[in-house]
């Protein structure tokens, strides 16, 4: 059973920046698999924020963050990454690591779209 479990969220000022980290588990290899993050505010859907294949591929990234976050990984330490920086009030939420079993051509960008989901972290920046 694959597993995820995020950490590195907290309370950061405006313009400061935090680096989330997923531990990924379970399987013999990820590399076929895809990898994204998502967030959900209060009373929001949860919103695709980044994705990148484990292995190729260049990542995707939400227009809202572009520029600003960085998604990435380390096979060494199976543990997906993302850097944000520049944050904003507005990225006050919980985020959340997701994987899929699949590579894929296209960005992918629909939580239902991926099989597997950490328990989030929550991310608040204060004004």
């Amino acid at each position: 059973q694959v597993q995820l479990v995020e950490s590195g969220g907290g309370l950061v000022q405006t313009g400061g920046s935090l680096r989330l980290s997923c531990a990924v588990s379970g399987a013999p290899t990820f590399v076929s698999y895809s990898v994204a993050w998502f967030r959900q505010r209060p009373g929001k859907e949860r919103d695709f924020v980044a994705q990148m294949q484990w292995v190729g591929g260049r990542p995707y990234y939400a227009d809202s963050v572009k520029g600003r976050f960085t998604i990435s990984r380390s096979s060494a330490k199976n543990t997906v990454y993302l850097q944000m920086n520049s944050l904003e009030p507005e990225d006050t939420a919980v985020y959340y690591c997701a994987a899929r079993g699949t590579r894929t051509v296209v960005p992918v960008t629909a939580p239902s779209d991926y099989t597997y989901f950490g328990q989030g972290t929550q991310v608040t920046v204060s004004s």
